[in-house]
C-alpha cells in the first residue's frame, strides 16, 4: 500500500512541476535580457540601425525592393580600428554612387562608445 499511495502523489506532483516549467523559463529569459543589457544600450543599438536604414534608403535612391543586399554589422565595425572601420565601410558601399563621407562619418559618430553584444541578441 505505501507504494500505491507514493506513486499518485508522485504523478501529480510531476504534472504540476511540469506545468510550472512550461511557463517559467520565458519569464526568466526576460529577466536576465534586462538585467544583462541596459535598456539605453539596446535603444541606443535601435536608433543606429534605425538611422542606417534610412540613410542607406537615402543613399541608394530606392525602394526597399530595389535596395541591394547590404549588411552593416555593427559588431564588427566596434571589433575595427577606427581606420579599418572607414575602409570596411567603404568596401560595402562601393556600388553607391553618391558620395557616402558623411555617412560614414555620421555612422563612425554615432557607434563611439557603443559596446558590442554577445550571444543570440546579435542577430
Amino acid at each position: 500500500m505505501a507504494g500505491m499511495a507514493s506513486e499518485p502523489g508522485t504523478q501529480s506532483r510531476v504534472m504540476f512541476q511540469s506545468a510550472d516549467k512550461t511557463e517559467e523559463p520565458p519569464h526568466r529569459k526576460l529577466g536576465k535580457l534586462t538585467v544583462k543589457y541596459n535598456r539605453k544600450d539596446l535603444q541606443r543599438r535601435l536608433d543606429i540601425e534605425e538611422w542606417i536604414d534610412n540613410q542607406l534608403h537615402l543613399l541608394f535612391d530606392c525602394e526597399e525592393e530595389e535596395m541591394p543586399e547590404l549588411e552593416i554589422d555593427i559588431d564588427e565595425l566596434l571589433e575595427l580600428s577606427d581606420v579599418e572601420q572607414r575602409s570596411r565601410l567603404q568596401e560595402l558601399l562601393q556600388e553607391c554612387g553618391k558620395p557616402k563621407e558623411d555617412f560614414i562619418n555620421g555612422l563612425l559618430y554615432r557607434i563611439k562608445g557603443l559596446r558590442k553584444m554577445s550571444g543570440p541578441l546579435k542577430k
